[in-house]
C-alpha cells in the first residue's frame, strides 16, 4: 500500500513532524544534516575515505613496482610466450 506523507499544520505543535493520511506521525524530522551533532559528518567520512584510498593506492604502487614483482611478471610473460601449444 502506498502512503503519502504530508507536513502537519504548524498549529499542531511540531511543524517539522510528518503525518500520514491517518494522522499518525513518523517522528520528528531531523532535517538534512541529521541530528544536531552530525552536521558535516558526511563530508568528513568522504574525506577520510579518500585519504585511506590514496594511501592504499600508494602501498599497492610500491608493491607492484618493486623489483621482485617486476621480475616475477617478466618471467611469467616470457614463459608464456616461449611455451609450445
Amino acid at each position: 500500500m502506498l502512503r503519502r506523507w504530508s507536513r502537519r499544520p504548524a498549529a499542531a505543535g511540531n511543524p517539522s513532524a510528518l503525518a500520514d493520511a491517518t494522522g499518525a506521525t513518523a517522528g520528528p524530522a531531523a532535517g538534512p544534516a541529521g541530528p544536531a551533532g552530525d552536521a558535516g559528518m558526511s563530508t568528513v567520512e568522504y574525506a577520510v575515505g579518500t585519504v585511506v584510498a590514496a594511501a592504499f593506492a600508494a602501498v599497492l604502487y610500491k608493491i607492484v613496482t618493486g623489483d621482485s614483482v617486476v621480475a616475477g611478471l617478466t618471467n611469467l610473460v616470457e614463459s608464456a610466450l616461449s611455451s609450445t601449444f
